[in-house]
């Protein structure tokens, strides 16, 4: 009788378990921006210079056409698009100038952690990036939460 017990309690418990819903990756908090009428993704995937370019064009001329008070920009890289974000990366200026225009550019820390076991080293990104476990995943919550999202 005590081991029917057991056996109806762990499966009890296994069932609780499955209905749980899956764990989410964890995603970075949505911008402070109260006023932000506009809200915009841009994904970048991409490792080409033009891309990384056109990239810093799109958030440069939205924050011109815009009041940068009233439009939140996230510029999300993964896979190949980290590159803009590495330390030595050319752009680098003109990313940390659109930071503090207020502009946020997340990193894939899972493309990070690929990186550094493909390589034995862990690439050096900016500090002013803000890292996120999956790229894709933070593009999906801001889409959730009402961001654009814009694939230059």
């Amino acid at each position: 009788m005590r081991r029917a017990q057991i056996l109806s309690a762990l499966l009890l418990a296994q069932l609780a378990f499955a209905a749980l819903p899956p764990a989410s990756a964890q995603q970075v908090p949505l911008q402070d921006k109260p006023f932000a009428e506009h809200k915009i993704v841009l994904q970048l995937s991409d490792g080409d210079v033009r891309k990384q370019a056109l990239v810093l064009s799109v958030a440069n001329n939205l924050l011109k056409a815009y009041d940068p008070d009233k439009i939140a920009i996230e510029v999300v890289t993964f896979g190949p698009g980290i590159d803009l974000l590495l330390s030595g990366n050319e752009r680098r200026k003109q990313v940390e100038s659109l930071i503090a225009q207020g502009v946020r550019f997340d990193i894939c820390l899972n493309t990070v952690d690929t990186i550094e076991r493909e390589t034995g080293k862990r690439p050096e990104f900016i500090p002013a990036a803000t890292p996120v476990q999956v790229g894709v995943a933070q593009i999906l919550f801001l889409a959730e939460n009402g961001y654009t999202l814009v694939r230059p």
